[in-house]
């Protein structure tokens, strides 16, 4: 599957790209391809086109903070949860998101 993620924590800088680390070495690991952008500090990195969206079967937003055009999102499978969440139970986000995607 291919998933795309926006991480995002409050002052945009550790937790952030800790949590993007996560969700792409692991997505990867268990076979997904993975996307991830990241809204901190330095704004928007690593943007979620529109060609990527059109291939996404799911999202997962990882985040403390509001985050920018979540409108972007509508109609797809999305799983919200914590930024640390990817860092502590990376394998259970993904997990949990499939299980959703899977069950409809």
């Amino acid at each position: 599957m291919f998933f795309v993620c926006v991480a995002a924590c409050p002052t945009g800088v550790a937790h952030t790209y800790m949590a993007a680390e996560s969700l792409s070495i692991i997505g990867e690991s268990l076979g997904h391809e993975v996307k991830v952008e990241t809204q901190g500090s330095m704004g928007a990195e690593n943007v979620i086109t529109e060609e990527d969206m059109k291939r996404a079967d799911g999202i997962i937003i990882a985040s403390e903070v509001a985050i920018n055009d979540k409108g972007r999102f509508v109609g797809l499978p999305i799983l919200e949860c914590s930024v640390s969440d990817p860092i502590k139970h990376g394998e259970a986000v993904f997990e949990a998101l499939c299980e959703a995607i899977n069950n409809g």
